[in-house]
């Protein structure tokens, strides 16, 4: 069995206390479950197993998925308008002041590309099925459930020859696999095999709107034996570094399998992949030196960093998009309807999707198919559970520790000049949901019982902050109350106090509520040392100065923890957005400057400690890789968490506390 995606009921349940407004809330969503299950014959287990692939039980208020799905069952109805333009496409993805991109308009292609098919729509035939008007299927979830069960057993029906339907959850397989509504045959089985996981282990969880629901585990509950292969159903364990471990331990056979396989793409052996290669090529008149859209290497290198990406847009025109070599480049897009994974660029070359050069050189990016301001609309579970086998086999293959240190956002990897740190990207937002993504790696984001720093970790659906900038209303931008990952910080220890200020960000202007805003924002994972304590707040260091959260003991929302932390040793202590080797190390490349951001720190302040490096750089202006250099230097570096984003000090500037 997989041990990172089967949870005990349990532990689940810890995870989501019952408190007194819970008892007060009818048990309206689950009765709606087991009515449709009664009405159509669909095991209970079943319908509340695709449900939550799809939706996580919620409703997101009526508003539809990148995909165009609706309600709890994700009844997808047309394809939203708008097309996807990942974070980097507004930016120099390149993030190189040696070779910066050249400004080029946003791609505006039709998400109807016809390098992909638009998904295909399963709402009005459900509506159909039960006679309900498309329109109430999407506001209505007890209706929504009603379809998708009907809409589920009428795929039993007919791929069991009008057999009666079968009360065995084995027996759905073939159904489920249909719902998903991928073409791919091992997509449909990989969002089939996501689903039976979740019956297996159970499942309980608040909605968006405020219901418990509950799945019973059914714990001997098996995949189909015709469906097993080549996607089996339990893996070896897999032991991952701690934060300071320096190299992984991981099932070779899972290695050997994935990289033996027919397709090209780099995936673990149980995860369905596609191989769609990214451009690599001139482009451009005669004498034209550029390329696109990202440099290949002779040698293996070495990665740090995985950096977690949202396309602020659909799935369906990624395919043209990263062919087209003027554009920018990731290595991996999971698609959220049915969790596909498509790759790119191989994961030892590199990729332009961070706008930092030092963080390109070493890391590794995923686009995740979703909209940053929609709420946490659809990040789907089916999406966030391939992301995490994904990353899961990629940090055991590459060394990467599985924390927040080096499992990073777009949002949390800093400018690399002081011009460039205000028009850093801010996905996935607040609405990632980072607990759970860890507990699905297997790698729950636990504290430690004592502690000089302490770990973010709010409960994400009980923690609803507020935010601005989702929706236009008669009431301005409020976003709608949804669970977040995020924490505000203020200036002093109550709530009407100012949010702390960014430089960097916002100049001499203070922060703002925006969604897109990150300046005064610390997120789940997230390492802070303690500042000071006061009654219910707790004061950390943040871009060099204390910054204040509600923190009650009674419901907290960080937690005690332990790890190294760094105290400059004097006055205007620099920090950097790039750890790059000293001027002199430079002998057969262009020497990069050694520029320091805006941001000072000083005796006093500490910071937490996630990484210790060497200063290097990668010059790699030519498409052929054998005319690339490699320059390290001497200088030592400490990765800090300076603020929302983490930055480098120097480690001759500051005194190490273990």
């Amino acid at each position: 069995m997989h041990f990172w995606l089967a949870w005990p009921l349990s532990l689940l349940a810890a995870l989501v206390p019952v408190t007194a407004h819970d008892r007060e809330v009818p048990a309206g969503r689950q009765a709606d479950f087991a009515a449709a299950a009664r009405e159509f014959g669909v095991p209970q287990s079943v319908l509340l197993g695709v449900a939550y692939l799809g939706s996580r039980w919620d409703t997101h208020a009526g508003r539809p998925s990148t995909a165009g799905g609706y309600g709890p069952m994700h009844l997808v109805d047309a394809v939203p308008a708008g097309a996807p333009t990942p974070g980097d496409a507004l930016g120099d993805a390149r993030g190189d002041d040696a070779r910066p991109m050249p400004p080029r308009p946003v791609h505006m292609l039709s998400p109807l590309s016809a390098a992909a098919k638009p998904p295909s729509t399963t709402l009005p035939e459900a509506g159909r099925l039960i006679g309900v008007a498309p329109a109430r299927l999407r506001d209505d979830p007890a209706a929504n459930i009603r379809a998708g069960a009907a809409l589920l057993a009428s795929y039993h029906a007919t791929q069991s020859a009008g057999r009666s339907a079968s009360s065995d959850p084995a027996d759905w397989y073939d159904a489920v696999a249909r719902f998903s509504g991928a073409d791919d045959p091992a997509a449909a089985r990989q969002f089939a095999d996501e689903v039976f996981a979740v019956i297996r282990a159970g499942m309980r969880r608040r909605t968006d709107d405020g219901y418990l629901v509950s799945l019973d585990p059914v714990p001997g509950l098996r995949v189909p034996r015709a469906h097993r292969e080549p996607y089996p159903e339990e893996d070896e364990d897999v032991v991952f570094p701690d934060s300071d471990d320096t190299a992984a331990l991981y099932d070779p056979a899972e290695v050997t399998a994935a990289s033996g396989r027919s397709s090209s793409a780099e995936c673990p052996a149980s995860l369905a992949c596609e191989w769609m290669p990214a451009a690599h090529e001139r482009f451009g008149k005669k004498g034209n030196k550029d390329y696109g859209n990202h440099d290949r290497l002779f040698k293996t290198r070495h990665v740090d960093y995985i950096v977690i990406h949202d396309t602020e847009g659909g799935y369906q025109g990624i395919p043209t998009m990263i062919r087209d070599p003027k554009y920018v480049s990731w290595h991996y897009t999971i698609r959220s309807r049915d969790g596909h994974v498509a790759q790119h660029v191989k994961t030892n070359d590199l990729a332009w999707h961070a706008g930092n050069w030092d963080v390109n050189t070493r890391s590794i990016g995923i686009e995740h198919e979703g909209y940053l301001a929609k709420g946490g609309a659809w990040y789907t579970e089916a999406m966030y559970r391939s992301s995490a086998r994904l990353v899961r086999y990629l940090a055991a293959k590459h060394g990467v520790p599985l924390d927040r240190a080096h499992i990073l956002g777009h949002d949390n990897v800093p400018g690399t000049t002081p011009k460039t740190v205000a028009g850093m990207h801010e996905d996935p937002g607040p609405y990632w949901d980072w607990a759970h993504y860890f507990e699905l790696m297997g790698r729950p984001l636990r504290g430690a019982r004592k502690g000089d720093s302490v770990m973010i970790r709010p409960s994400y659906d009980d923690n609803r902050p507020r935010f601005t900038g989702c929706v236009t209303t008669k009431a301005g931008k409020e976003c709608p109350p949804h669970g977040a990952s995020t924490v505000w910080l203020h200036t002093a220890p109550r709530e009407n106090a100012p949010l702390v200020s960014d430089i960097g960000k916002h100049g001499d202007k203070a922060s703002t509520y925006s969604v897109y805003d990150h300046a005064a924002r610390a997120s789940t994972g997230q390492r802070y040392a303690v500042a000071e304590r006061r009654d219910d707040w707790t004061a950390i260091w943040y871009l060099g100065q204390k910054a204040w959260f509600r923190n009650p003991a009674g419901r907290p929302v960080a937690v005690p923890a332990k790890g190294p932390l760094a105290t400059p040793l004097r006055a205007g202590t620099r920090v950097y957005g790039r750890a790059y080797p000293e001027r002199s190390a430079y002998t057969k490349a262009a020497a990069q400057p050694l520029t320091p951001l805006q941001y000072r720190i000083g005796p006093g302040q500490t910071y937490t400690v996630g990484d210790t490096i060497t200063g290097s750089h990668y010059s790699a202006g030519a498409l052929s890789p054998s005319r690339h250099v490699t320059t390290t230097g001497t200088t030592r570096y400490h990765q800090i968490q300076l603020g929302h984003r983490i930055a480098f000090v120097m480690a001759k500037d500051v005194r190490l506390i273990s």
